[in-house]
């Protein structure tokens, strides 16, 4: 019997920052998928690694992504990776995360993030980046919880930061439909019983999601 629904945020809800990496690496005559590499390579003690758990601050993020990337052929600030992050809003998506909760499911977004840095960038932010800061807020609203890592100490795809969000819920994995854009994240949910969703695209998914859950989107 499925009771919830979990959903990434970052490459779910809001397009991917993969995309805006790739842009960068042409920019910069990297690699394609380079920063991908770096932060594929040692992924639990990585500079990346550190800062969703809260281990180190954006400071010394900036430093150790550099000797992350530096160790793979290419330095690339930390401060740099941090400023490509933002994604757009899938509407489609928030849609379909508000026909989920009208059907009596309950809802979670499962987010590897990070504190956000204070003293850098403008004392007053752009109109643009405050009407976009009250649209992520609304949609966070939605959700019956959020677990990010940055406040729980825990990633994905470590098995705790799952378990956290099932007993914030109420909820047996074995209950649960997971979407998330990565396939290292997705693993030990399905490991523990959840059925997953790996988002490739936003029809693909909702599709599949339908399947599972007997919705149309």
């Amino acid at each position: 019997m499925l009771e919830a629904v979990l959903w990434d945020f970052g490459g779910v809800i809001l397009s991917s920052p993969f995309e805006a990496f790739n842009h960068f690496e042409v920019a910069h005559g990297l690699p394609v998928d380079f920063l991908r590499a770096v932060n594929a390579t040692n992924p639990h003690t990585n500079a990346w690694a550190q800062l969703e758990r809260s281990d180190i601050n954006a400071a010394e993020f900036d430093a150790a992504f550099a000797a992350d990337s530096q160790a793979l052929g290419h330095e690339v600030r930390g401060a740099q990776v941090l400023a490509l992050l933002a994604g757009e809003v899938r509407p489609e998506m928030v849609a379909a995360l508000d026909a989920v909760k009208a059907a009596g499911y309950k809802t979670a977004c499962l987010t590897n993030n990070v504190i956000a840095s204070e003293g850098h960038g403008p004392a007053m932010a752009s109109v643009e980046a405050q009407d976009r800061a009250r649209l992520i807020a609304q949609i966070m609203g939605r959700f019956d919880a959020v677990i990010e890592s940055s406040k729980v100490g825990v990633r994905k795809p470590e098995p705790r930061f799952y378990e956290i969000a099932c007993q914030t819920l109420g909820v047996a994995p074995d209950s649960c439909v997971f979407l998330d854009d990565l396939g290292i994240n997705l693993k030990p949910a399905a490991a523990m019983g959840m059925r997953t969703i790996k988002v490739v695209s936003v029809r693909q998914a909702l599709t599949e999601l339908s399947e599972i859950i007997d919705l149309q989107f």
